[in-house]
């Protein structure tokens, strides 16, 4: 981490810290304020009484630790391109039975990963596979589940992440490592 001194900057009360962050494209962008202001307890009448028990005017501190939250979230947003780690994900995982015959399978994994506390859905929508797989992903949705009849008689799942495919894993192998991502809370 470095530091600055900025001088001519628009500090109006009295000194502050900015904390300032380059995102994925490199623009430089402040993310938080803390700032003494010395003017409104003045000017507001604010004091409090010392160990003498006399006035003693005091010093306000703002803070905006995340501006708004709004633009908090909307720098996040496109620093990440919108691809949240799975512990940020509102869907961490979706399910996608092949044919109708699979959907009971589907909600089995489901139920479980909803046990375990993973935010998950099932797409039995009308729409083809590819379009259902297609448009978990066009959604960002780090696991897709696919389950067919290779999956149902095996007992077993084929994962899609954002970078891999995964066949013939089980649903404990694939549990243990979404709360292992989960736990880690990293922005990989």
């Amino acid at each position: 981490m470095t530091w600055i001194d900025g001088l001519g900057e628009a500090a109006f009360y009295g000194p502050k810290i900015d904390f300032i962050a380059k995102d994925s494209i490199g623009r430089v962008l402040q993310v938080a304020t803390i700032q003494l202001d010395f003017n409104q307890p003045k000017n507001f009448g604010l004091y409090c009484i010392n160990e003498k028990g006399e006035k003693e005017q005091v010093v306000m501190i703002h803070a905006a630790i995340m501006g708004s939250i709004e633009r908090f979230m909307s720098t996040l947003i496109e620093h990440l391109a919108g691809n949240f780690p799975l512990w940020l994900s509102p869907t961490q995982v979706t399910v996608v039975p092949v044919l109708e015959e699979h959907e009971a399978y589907g909600q089995e994994i489901l139920k479980t990963l909803k046990e375990k506390g993973i935010r998950a859905k099932l797409d039995m929508g009308k729409d083809s596979l590819g379009k259902r797989i297609r448009n978990a992903k066009t959604v960002k949705v780090p696991y897709v589940i696919v389950v067919g009849d290779k999956e149902k008689d095996s007992g077993t799942l084929t994962v899609e992440t954002r970078g891999d495919k995964l066949e013939g894993i089980t649903l404990e192998d694939v549990t243990k490592r979404l709360e292992k991502e989960i736990a880690g809370k990293t922005l990989d």
